[in-house]
Formats: C-alpha cells, sequence, structure tokens
C-alpha cells in the first residue's frame, strides 16, 4: 500500500506569547514544522498533506525557505480557516487521500518524532486491524490523552486530559496523536465524528472507540523516548526540546570522531557536514550549510555560516565567517570577521580585528592585523600591515583592488579603488594610493604620490 501523510499544522500557538504562527518558530535553526516534513519525506510517502491555518501562505514560503532539501512536489497545502480540533483538520485533508493507502497522521509541533519510530509504527499497521497508534508511558502523564484499555489489555478508546476523570487522570499510557489508518475506513470514522465534549471541538482520537466498538484489534508501539513525542506549546518548552536537539547533535558528532571540549555547549542550526579529528571548542554555532574537513581545529566562542572549511586550519577565538571558503592550513582570528565571498587560498592568514568581504587572498599570503579588506583580489605571497584598507566604495558604486603576487603594502596604507598593485610592488607607510603602481616600484603617497623605479627592497639580514 502506498503511504500518504497529513501534517496537522494549523494551530495559532496562544501560549507561545508571538505573532508569529507555532509552527515558525525555529528549533535549530529551522522551523518546527520543516523538521517534520522532512522527517516524513525520508519515509518516501506517495504525498504529504498539510494542513495550515493561522500564517496564511506565509506558512508555506517560509517553510519553501527553510528546507534542507528543496521541498518535494508531492505535498498539498490545505488551508484550514477554523480551527475545530484534529478530527476536524483531517477531515480537511480526507477528499485528497487514495482509498487504497496508508494514512500516517503527524503534528506539526511536534519536531523530533523519529523516522525509525514511524517506519515502525506503519510496520505495526497490518491486515488485521485499520489502526495503529503511537502510545508513550510517562511517570507524569498530566496534559495528555490517556489510553484506555480493558481488562485484557486491548485498547478500547482515549480520554483527553479535560474529559478524564479521577481514575482515568491516573493512567501513564499517554496518546502521541500520531496514528497510522487505512484510508478508506478512515474516511467513515471521520464523518461519524461528534463534537460533544467540553471543547466542543471533533477530536481525531474518538475514532479509537469506534474501532473498538467493532471489535478490530488496535495495535499501540510505544515510541523509543519522550523527547520523541514532546510536542511545543510555550516558549519554555521550546527550550527545552532546542537543548535536546543539540545534545542529540552532539551525541552524533562524538560518536563520528570529532572531539568537543564541552558538548553541552555548542549550537548546529542548519545542516553541518564535519569529518573526524576535528577539534571544537566551547560556544561554537554553526548556521546554514556549513563543511568542515579533517585536522581543523575551532576556538571558543565562533560562529561559522554557510562556508567550507578546509583541512587543517586554525580558527581562532571570537571569529565570524560567513559565505565563505576557507582551503587547507590557513590561520583565522581571533576577532576576525570573514564577510560573504570571501576565499582563503592555501595557507593564506587572517589575523586579529580583520575584515574582509568579497575577497580572494592568494597562497600564503597575510593580512595579520586591524585591516579591512573589500571587493579585492589578492595574489600569492602579499603582506598587508597593520591598518590597511580598500576604499571600494565611492558613494554609489563599488570597485575592485588588485594587488598581485609578492606586494607589501605597507602600515597604514589606503588604497583608492579601482586600483592596481604590480607584482613584488611596495607602498610605503601611511600612503593614500589612488594610481595604479608598476611591477617592483615603490609608491609613496603622503603628500603627493612618487611612483620609483629601480628601488631595492631590504632583504633580510
Amino acid at each position: 500500500m502506498d503511504l500518504e501523510v497529513v501534517i496537522l499544522a494549523a494551530g495559532k500557538g496562544t501560549r507561545m506569547k508571538s505573532k508569529l504562527p507555532k509552527v515558525l518558530h525555529l528549533l535549530g535553526g529551522k522551523p518546527l514544522l520543516a523538521h517534520v516534513i522532512e522527517t516524513a519525506q525520508s519515509l518516501e510517502p506517495k504525498k504529504i498533506i498539510v494542513i495550515y491555518g493561522h500564517g496564511g501562505d506565509s506558512v508555506k514560503h517560509t517553510i519553501a525557505a527553510n528546507m534542507d532539501q528543496p521541498i518535494a512536489n508531492n505535498i498539498e497545502w490545505i488551508e484550514q480557516v477554523e480551527q475545530k480540533g484534529t478530527g476536524h483538520a483531517v477531515q480537511m485533508a480526507e477528499p485528497f487521500l487514495n482509498d487504497a493507502s496508508k494514512v500516517l497522521v503527524l503534528y506539526g509541533d511536534v519536531p523530533l518524532i523519529r523516522a525509525s519510530t514511524l517506519q515502525s509504527l506503519i510496520n505495526k499497521k497490518n491486515s488485521e486491524s485499520p489502526l495503529s497508534l503511537l502510545t508513550m508511558n510517562l511517570p507524569d502523564a498530566t496534559g495528555y490523552g490517556r489510553i484506555l484499555r480493558d481488562i485484557d489489555g486491548n485498547i478500547k478508546g482515549i480520554v483527553e486530559q479535560k474529559d478524564a476523570n479521577q481514575e482515568q487522570l491516573k493512567i501513564k499510557e499517554i496518546n502521541t496523536g500520531i496514528l497510522c489508518a487505512d484510508a478508506k475506513p478512515l474516511k467513515g470514522w471521520l464523518k461519524q465524528l461528534k463534537n460533544n465534549n467540553a471543547q466542543e471541538e471533533y477530536y481525531l482520537t474518538d475514532i479509537v472507540a469506534m474501532v473498538a466498538n467493532k471489535y478490530l484489534p488496535i495495535y499501540a508501539e510505544q515510541a523509543k523516548s519522550a523527547i520523541e513525542v514532546e510536542g511545543v506549546n510555550d516558549k519554555k518548552q521550546l527550550a527545552k526540546l532546542e537543548r535536546c536537539f543539540q545534545r542529540q547533535q552532539a551525541e552524533t558528532l562524538l560518536l563520528n570522531g570529532v572531539t568537543l571540549l564541552d558538548p553541552e555547549r555548542i549550537d548546529i542550526r542548519g545542516k553541518l557536514d564535519i569529518e573526524p579529528d576535528v577539534i571544537i571548542d566551547v560556544n561554537v554555532i554553526f548556521e546554514g550549510a556549513v563543511k568542515v574537513e579533517t585536522g581543523t581545529v575551532i576556538g571558543p566562542n565562533c560562529v561559522i555560516k554557510n562556508s567550507t572549511i578546509g583541512a587543517n586550519v586554525k580558527i581562532e577565538a571570537n571569529t565570524l565567517i560567513e559565505g565563505s571558503h576557507i582551503a587547507e592550513q590557513c590561520t583565522i582570528g581571533p576577532f576576525a570577521r570573514v564577510r560573504p565571498g570571501t576565499h582563503l587560498h592555501k595557507g593564506a592568514k587572517l589575523g586579529n580585528f580583520v575584515e574582509t568581504k568579497k575577497t580572494d587572498i592568494g597562497e600564503g599570503s597575510k593580512v595579520n592585523h586591524l585591516s579591512y579588506i573589500g571587493d579585492a583580489k589578492i595574489g600569492k605571497n602579499v603582506n598587508i600591515g597593520a591598518g590597511t584598507i580598500t576604499c571600494n566604495y565611492d558613494g554609489v558604486n563599488k570597485h575592485l583592488t588588485e594587488i598581485e603576487d609578492g606586494v607589501f603594502i605597507g602600515s597604514n596604507t589606503s588604497l583608492i579603488a579601482p586600483v592596481k598593485i604590480g607584482k613584488q610592488a611596495t607602498t610605503g607607510a601611511g600612503s593614500a594610493i589612488n594610481k595604479n603602481v608598476e611591477e617592483k616600484q615603490l609608491a609613496i603617497a603622503r603628500g603627493k604620490q612618487k611612483n620609483i623605479d629601480g628601488w631595492q627592497r631590504p632583504e633580510k639580514k
């Protein structure tokens, strides 16, 4: 049988105290609903139906922009204008379900459910029973619907917390809300739902009693851990799940050979591809798509976004790298800011309080401290002195600074783009260079610029 997935994601999330729809709040840098959709996609369903409400089309657009992979074309989006309970939400999906399919019902605010758990639930639903439930035994079941069983242990229904009596409230086995059912009988059960309860809502869980009354067996699969089935209703729960999610990520890194000096102090907010023998100090944040190759050492308090870090790179403390490519054996920081479009070639070095943007820095070149290098192309073995800036913006347009191989830029030099410094040329400290400098020339522009031919560069004694 084909699998079809229905994800309920229409709730406003009043307890979140936010204008943002609940399912768009972030966990690990990604909306709650995006986590659920990606897990559903991993099961390879024929169709995914998302029931959305609060936030309207912004939910669809936000999710599409925040998926690790392009959103699949097998997703149907159905707006639930009025929220009348979980049963009503699934009723919205009913016309789109194929009678011959299995239907898996998930929730957009339960982000850490594992695909392996769901696969076990799907496998449990066989021809003997049209319905299987995912349940969990909790020491404290407050807030959850309770699983009702008869004296033989057969499931006979579910009672919600607000409708339960004192005896039922003592039950520890809870309903997670996640279920798998055959589509054709599910459609019939949905038509029979009534709203005669405290909230005047249509509970999807009422179908359990319908099945039990027909003396059909209902199978239950237990979740592996409580955190898998925990939903987000307020910011406190969201913070709890964030820590759980980050702990899971850290454990995976450790098992894959990455050294974390403190596994409790790392945040991964995107997709991290990291090789063994990388060392990561405390309070490092990875955002977006990041790749880190073997032998790299990342100091404390660094932020790395949408970047590739080569092998044996050393990133010192308090460095921010975004949208950049760092080749092997580079050294960066401390307190460096590497902005989008930066490409450091093998063995290049950026020191403390250096900022780069849209800059290509050649093999073995150094910008050691207190400099801004933007919109620049820098060759091999270039040395850029402290306090150097590329003046790349004229107030309207950006311009390129080109520095060829072997150039020595003196401290406190202003390179006024567009300008080109030829191979092996030198600029005197404190110069404002606004004319091209030819190969091996010395350019001094503290007053009027002079380009000196035949100048002999000092040699190391």
